[in-house]
């Protein structure tokens, strides 16, 4: 689990199927320490976690990535940005339909549209 360790929500605010919150980044940790030395981003498989572990906050559900049907990585995310994260679902029969993105004051950094399942399903 990343959340509270290496990125912290600085604010959050929830809709019935959506939230959108500003996250913080722990510029200390060993994460950025390897990915890059002395010039650390933030891991793209983070971000996709970030999107798992914050749905999985609002549903109270474990889950896992199903699919994902578009992923873009637009601009390099270093550890002294702090995103707004919006994330959005539908549920279905078996899961959520997802679209989740990542932006700073002016633009789009990440795009994730995807569908998650309960784990245990």
């Amino acid at each position: 689990m990343l959340m509270n360790d290496f990125y912290r929500i600085e604010y959050l605010q929830r809709d019935p199927n959506s939230i959108s919150c500003k996250i913080a980044f722990n510029k200390q940790h060993d994460i950025f320490k390897g990915h890059f030395p002395g010039q650390p981003v933030v891991p793209g498989v983070c971000m996709m976690e970030m999107v798992k572990e914050l749905l999985e906050q609002q549903t109270d559900q474990n889950l896992w990535l199903r699919d994902a049907g578009q992923v873009k990585f637009l601009q390099l995310i270093t550890p002294d940005v702090q995103p707004t994260i919006n994330i959005s679902w539908q549920q279905e029969k078996k899961g959520y339909t997802v679209t989740a993105s990542f932006k700073n004051e002016t633009n789009d950094l990440f795009k994730l549209t995807g569908s998650f399942e309960p784990a245990n399903a």
